[in-house]
This record gives C-alpha cells, structure tokens and sequence, in this order.
C-alpha cells in the first residue's frame, strides 16, 4: 500500500527538480529517500522519475501521477487541520438557546459576537426554549448550551448550571400608570405592589424570573396578585402596555420593550437577577470551550 511518505517524497522530489534538494528539504538521507521511490515505483509498477546525469525528470507515468498526489496531500493536511480545530474546539456548529427572559441583547450578543469573532470556523443555531425545556434538551443531548435565568428548581442528571452575572430588577408598568408619576429617590418600595395586578406569577414546578419575582414579593409580605390575562414569556411587555399589569423584570429586557413603557428602580438592593449558562457535565471540546470563553469573560468583565 502506497503512503503518506511515499506521496510526499515524490512530490517533494518533482518539485525540488533533484534527489538531493529534497532530501535536504525534508531533512532526511538522499539513499532513504531513494529507496522510498525505488518502493513506490514497485508498488505501481511503472517508473516515475527518469534518471539523468543532471537531474530527474518526471515519466509520462510520473507527470500524471503528480497533480493527484499533490492533491492527496493536499486534502491529507486539510483534513488534518480540521480534526485539530474540532477537537480543540475551533470549529462545529454549536445549539444554543435562551429563555424569552433571558434577551439576546447587551452584554450576551456582545460576548457572543467576541466568541465568534475569535473562532471564526464555529457557528450557531439559537432557538428559544423555558429553562425546563432547556435542561432536558441538554440532558438528552439535542441542545449544547442553554441560556437561562436563576434559580432552577429541577436540576438535570448530567447538566451543570454556571452562573454568568446579574442584572437589576426594574418595575415594569404601563404609560400613564400611578407609579410612574412621581418615584421615589430611593426607589418603589415592593410593598407598595400589594394590591397591583402581576402578569407574571409563577408555575409550581418552574424557576426562574417569575419564581424570584413572587419570593422577592413574599419577603416584603405579599403574594403578588394575578392580573386577568398573564404570561412568563416576551408577551409579558406587551401585555404590561396594553395596561393588564405589572412585572419585575431583568434591566436587559429594556433593549426589547415597546418604548412607552416605564421602567422604575425598586428600593430593595437585593431586587437583582442572575443569567446562567447550562451545558453537559461532559461536553464536547467545542462546547466546553465555548463555556470557558464565555463564563471566563463575564468574570472578567465583573473583575473577579
């Protein structure tokens, strides 16, 4: 069987015009180089080289030989370069999705745009998924990275939550409401809310923001009211300006809110939320480089 270095010392030696050149370029004996030929000439049974006092010169054998043998290596070492960048996770196509909580805008399309930008040979299919859907997306391996908000009340067997940072709570209200005529200096207190319509309240087996928002809500003494018509997802913001409630939302969910709406800042310090990456206790190269990049820049960007 003919072989990579059969191929390569005969190229080399076509291209270099002599034995002696490609011997001294590919760092080996001018007799081990020969003999390599002389090996590879039986295996084809034909020669491909005509000897000469001055210098080979290829046969019709050889000149046909050539161009496929140079492309033989060629595909070789390109083949060679992408198994590297898949398994040092430089290439592949990497599953992403995020819930409708979790905005693709600001600081996550920044860190993704800075990922992509370093490794240009990945590239991404996002969906939008609940958290719950997340993980068991992830736990069954048809989703690389989840995008979600904290907490997770059921955790997955095999999948591994890495907080990211936090944003601020804000009072979302809709255009003319009471709140947004005259705010206090240090904030809505959440007691004022007790008797405010929520649009979003949480479902028994879920976290995430919902869950926060009625906890926060019960430590200030009050279990926030349901509004007639509510929801957990994006529509919330347009529920809130068609003026069927309140909501506690993350800061980011500013970037993708109808521009009526108010936003108020709450006196409670501890009124903030976390985005946590999710993905596979044993991930790809490709996904585990994509959570060392992106957990290692928020961190940076938090100066940890």
């Amino acid at each position: 069987m003919i072989s990579t270095r059969q191929l390569r010392y005969f190229v080399d030696i076509a291209e270099c015009g002599s034995f002696s050149a490609a011997a001294e370029r590919l760092f080996v004996a001018q007799s081990a180089l020969s003999r390599q030929i002389k090996e590879l000439e039986s295996q084809l049974q034909t020669p491909l080289f005509e000897r000469t006092a001055r210098q080979p010169r290829l046969t019709a054998a050889g000149e046909a030989f050539y161009p496929r043998a140079r492309s033989l290596l060629n595909e070789l070492e390109a083949a060679s370069e992408l198994a590297t960048q898949v398994g040092n996770g430089q290439r592949g196509t990497l599953r992403l999705s995020h819930s409708s909580t979790v905005p693709m805008c600001g600081r996550l399309l920044q860190g993704i745009s800075a990922y992509l930008a370093q490794y240009p040979g990945v590239s991404m299919d996002i969906v939008k998924l609940s958290s719950e859907a997340q993980l068991q997306e992830l736990a069954e391996g048809r989703l690389d990275i989840g995008l979600l908000r904290l907490p997770v009340l059921r955790q997955r067997e095999g999948v591994r939550v890495l907080p990211l940072y936090s944003e601020r709570l804000l009072l979302a209200v809709p255009p003319g409401h009471a709140l947004a005529r005259q705010v206090p200096a240090q904030g809505v207190d959440l007691a004022q809310l007790k008797d405010q319509p929520f649009i979003s309240l949480p479902h028994p087996q879920r976290g995430g923001l919902s869950y926060l928002s009625a906890e926060l809500c019960m430590r200030a003494g009050f279990f926030p009211k349901a509004a007639r018509v509510v929801s957990r997802k994006t529509t919330q913001l347009q529920l809130i300006q068609a003026g069927f409630g309140i909501a506690l939302l993350p800061e980011s969910m500013q970037d993708i809110a109808p521009a009526n709406l108010h936003f108020l800042p709450l006196a409670d310090p501890d009124c903030h939320s976390t985005i946590a990456l999710a993905c596979r206790q044993a991930p790809t190269p490709l996904v585990e480089q994509f959570a060392r990049h992106f957990t290692q820049g928020f961190a940076h960007s938090r100066g940890d």
